[in-house]
């Protein structure tokens, strides 16, 4: 049986229904949506009631998909917020004249090891520049949206307000093919709280609320200098990481000195056997993303 282009890409878009995945057409040979835009809307059809973007019309309706690729071999689209899937986006260095540069696989595996993890095993999808995506099902109840560079350099991820390039489909550079398990797994807890920074409250905070918000303060920081020092051999760098992203927004809030925390936080991983290199490293890259992701928490201003 011949398997022609328009075929090929019919049969991804009907599979990734089949795993209750929202699907889209992309233009054919791209991965810039085929739907037309807000100016060209003619309030007709499924837009009759206003404009709806491509993230609202994509469908899991087998019939809608197969009558949109009969018209054009389209690429397939999958929008990552209804079909309740977070996926991390490993991208590879956009300058081809370095070899030195780390891709977004190798700082990912570096971001899990320091979390006291492995590198989760999910359906994996191989993009066309070379990188890879991978899969996660979403928890119910949390509306995760896109992020890009804050997990690591050349990481991003899509949740809602994004979407991906289905395996199956096609651009110049070359095909996106499916990888691993058949499945996606379940989002890792420990990724799951560095997607989630700290709720951030509109309004400055009362002189009573400070005072109390820095009592808490200094209840969290015992609490996780005593996690560090206790932590078991095989998870001390992930509860040193663990720790310092939730000590930093009480630095971003001006609840705790930076100074205060990295030195409570040094001396419990050195305690607990890591060497004074590895605590520098981790505390470092910890505190400067969970400040900077927490800066405007609580009305404080810089």
């Amino acid at each position: 049986m011949t398997h022609t282009p328009g075929s090929v890409l019919l049969n991804a878009a009907l599979d990734a229904v089949r795993r209750g995945w929202h699907v889209f057409p992309l233009r054919p040979g791209t991965k810039r949506p085929a739907l037309h835009g807000e100016a060209a809307c003619t309030r007709t059809g499924p837009c009759t009631g206003g404009h709806r973007k491509w993230e609202a019309r994509a469908t899991t309706d087998p019939a809608r998909i197969r009558a949109a690729w009969s018209t054009a071999p389209f690429n397939v689209g999958i929008a990552t917020g209804p079909s309740r899937l977070l996926v991390v986006d490993l991208d590879v260095p956009k300058d081809k004249t370095s070899s030195d540069a780390p891709d977004g696989a190798t700082t990912f595996k570096a971001l899990c090891e320091r979390a006291g993890h492995a590198v989760p095993d999910t359906y994996r999808v191989r993009t066309a520049s070379g990188g890879e995506h991978l899969y996660f099902t979403a928890p119910h109840g949390i509306r995760l949206t896109n992020t890009a560079g804050t997990i690591a350099p050349l990481v991003d991820t899509r949740g809602w307000g994004g979407y991906v390039v289905a395996a199956g489909s096609r651009t110049p550079t070359g095909p996106y093919e499916p990888l691993g398990i058949p499945e996606a797994a379940p989002l890792p807890g420990w990724l799951q709280s560095i997607l989630r920074p700290a709720p951030r409250a509109s309004a400055a905070p009362s002189a009573a609320v400070s005072a109390q918000s820095g009592r808490y303060a200094d209840v969290a920081l015992a609490s996780e200098v005593r996690n560090v020092a206790s932590a078991q051999h095989g998870l001390r760098e992930g509860s040193l990481f663990r720790a310092a992203r939730a000590l930093g927004r009480f630095i971003a809030w001006g609840d705790l000195p930076r100074h205060v925390v990295e030195q409570a936080l040094q001396e419990a991983g050195e305690s607990a056997g890591l060497t004074v290199a590895e605590c520098r490293s981790t505390l470092r890259s910890a505190l400067d993303w969970s400040i900077a992701h927490n800066q405007q928490g609580r009305g404080h201003t810089a």
